[in-house]
């Protein structure tokens, strides 16, 4: 059986020298807890993320399982945290999960999910807030649902400006909000205008060119990022990229890791600009 390996696609947006630097991921891992894992393989596509936001976990025990083989994998102490529940359809639901090193990250306090009082999402977004060095910041997860008609998504993206107000005016001491997705639409559709139109200068980090989906003979869709404003993340050091986990073996990722590539952002953690 052909090796899975590991790449880097980075983009850089600016040509920049910072200091002390962390990296945040997010990783859909399709199913984790309930399908088969090759956990080592996984542990070494998110082994130098230091912070993993996760979706599509289906029990803590997958977590555990994932802890375990990052301390295996690195050497080092790693930490958790699951939803208190998990959400989606009545037939199927799903828990938000974070993992980071534990002597690097630290878990502020969890925010909670987002005040869904139109019951716009079927998983609706939740948000933490955590701090790296001297970098504190908002991470809310997304995983929008991906429905019978592209128009379901697209009703979903079209409220995340509102998710990002939400948990913007949580705490008007913390500014950093960033968002990471499985979005089930790639970041440059126009449903999406709302939140890069927005006044806080919000991008998507990660080039959307970088398909992120795999399907049984390739790559084939860009469907997760990372959004943040530029406003006020000055943080971002213009570094974020996907982590390939298949090399050329689709079929054996897609079963034993996941149908999804790993996205990341690179920050700058020597000094908060809040």
């Amino acid at each position: 059986m052909k090796k899975t390996g590991i790449f880097i696609i980075l983009m850089l947006k600016f040509c920049l020298s910072y200091g002390d630097t962390a990296e945040i991921g997010f990783f859909n891992v399709l199913r984790l807890g309930k399908s088969k894992k090759d956990y080592p393989a996984l542990a070494k596509t998110i082994k130098n993320f230091d912070i993993t936001g996760i979706t599509e976990v289906m029990n803590i025990e997958g977590i555990e399982k994932l802890v375990i083989a990052l301390e295996k994998e690195t050497s080092e102490k790693y930490s958790y945290y699951v939803t208190p529940y998990p959400v989606g359809h009545t037939q199927y639901k799903e828990y938000y999960g974070y993992i980071w090193k534990s002597d690097k990250v630290q878990l502020l306090k969890p925010l909670g999910f987002y005040d869904d009082k139109e019951k716009s999402f079927t998983r609706p977004p939740y948000g933490a807030d955590f701090k790296i060095g001297n970098f504190d910041f908002t991470y809310v997860l997304s995983h929008l649902v991906f429905g019978k008609k592209e128009s379901h998504r697209r009703a979903e993206a079209f409220k995340l400006d509102e998710v990002y107000d939400y948990f913007q005016e949580m705490d008007p001491k913390e500014q950093d909000i960033i968002i990471g997705g499985d979005f089930n639409l790639p970041a440059y559709d126009e449903s999406f205008e709302g939140l890069t139109g927005h006044r806080d200068e919000i991008i998507y980090a990660v080039d959307p060119t970088i398909k992120t989906t795999i399907g049984a003979k390739g790559f084939a869709n860009s469907y997760d990022n990372i959004f943040l404003p530029l406003k006020y993340t000055g943080e971002f050091t213009g570094t974020s990229g996907a982590v390939d986990h298949t090399g050329g073996d689709f079929e054996r990722s897609r079963k034993l890791i996941s149908d999804h590539l790993p996205v990341f952002i690179e920050v700058d953690v020597s000094e908060d600009d809040d």
